[in-house]
């Protein structure tokens, strides 16, 4: 495969060895939990437990520090992880049978839950969009008891693999585009781009708007990244001055860019892309921005005395 293949085959890997760390941090902490004195069940450690064992459909979301405060959550307000399918991994890993290592696990999530979410998304998956595919796995104390299912999921993962992003709403009904609410800034990390930090922050951009390219060319022809460069130098600048209450960007060496879309990303059904400011020295590097660029808003204006009318003259 070439370098396109590579870079989702990479995105997929990085989301299962992610989601596959958090489940043996969450499984283990979570199912070997005593009960308490009184010999009821922990009121986190159930919640968590059932969270776990949630069928197709479900949306489960702990903290991100917190990974054991796992729970199900409606899938209308924000959550980590939203889950398609219970699979059976059986083949060579029988009763008897020492869990997958590692690589292994990541192999089997790639392979059983990227067709799971496919099928759960009604037959699309932008392999460059915001959801990948992801699993909850058996920890070893379940393993031992014989448990042999994925909990396999779509989740959001952030540019370093590491941390995993809220959505909001059903996946299957949301675009898949790989977009940002405005106001998102991303950090800069060893010339890369990172996760989400506070703006005021270093980082290497900051989104000032989401453009739908739908609008102007045909959601059923892909155009190329040239004809959508050229368009989008078009596109940008308005959502740009709105959101910086236009700003000399340039009087700031700071440049307005975009993102473009993938061929199998416009066939997949997306077609929204970010417009983002950020700075870059001579030799493409990027370099770091403190501060976001959005527009002060405006003082509001004070409400108009409510003086008494002036009295009739005497007669």
């Amino acid at each position: 495969m070439g370098s396109r293949g590579s870079t989702m085959r990479t995105r997929l890997v990085m989301a299962g060895a992610f989601i596959g760390a958090l489940a043996v941090l969450s499984g283990s902490m979570l199912f070997s939990w005593p009960v308490s004195v009184e010999g009821k069940a922990d009121t986190v450690a159930q919640e968590a437990a059932e969270a776990f064992d949630s069928p197709s459909g479900a949306c489960l979301d702990w903290p991100h520090d917190k990974p054991q405060n796992m729970r199900r959550v409606s899938c209308e307000k924000p959550h980590t992880f939203e889950v398609t399918s219970n699979v059976e991994i059986g083949g060579e890993y029988g009763p008897n049978s020492k869990p997958p290592a590692e690589t292994d696990w990541q192999q089997i999530v790639t392979e059983r839950c990227t067709a799971e979410a496919t099928k759960y998304l009604g037959g699309t998956l932008d392999p460059f969009g915001k959801y990948t595919a992801g699993a909850l796995k058996p920890n070893s104390e379940q393993w031992g008891n014989g448990d042999r299912r994925l909990r396999c999921g779509i989740q959001r993962v952030t540019p370093s693999g590491e941390r995993l992003l809220p959505t909001t709403g059903a996946a299957a009904e949301q675009d898949q585009s790989n977009v940002h609410e405005p106001g998102t800034c991303f950090a800069l990390v060893e010339g890369q781009v990172g996760d989400p930090v506070a703006c005021e922050n270093a980082h290497a951009y900051e989104v000032v708007g989401v453009v739908d390219l739908s609008t102007t060319f045909d959601p059923k022809a892909f155009p190329s990244e040239a004809a959508q460069r050229e368009k989008l130098v078009d596109l940008c600048p308005p959502v740009a001055n709105k959101y910086t209450g236009n700003a000399n960007l340039q009087a700031n060496k700071l440049s307005l860019y975009s993102d473009t879309l993938k061929k199998e990303s416009w066939l997949a059904g997306s077609h929204l892309v970010n417009c983002k400011v950020g700075a870059r020295e001579k030799d493409g590097q990027l370099r770091p921005v403190r501060g976001s660029v959005q527009a002060a808003p405006l003082p509001s204006s004070p409400a108009p005395s409510q003086s008494a009318p002036p009295s009739s003259p005497g007669r």
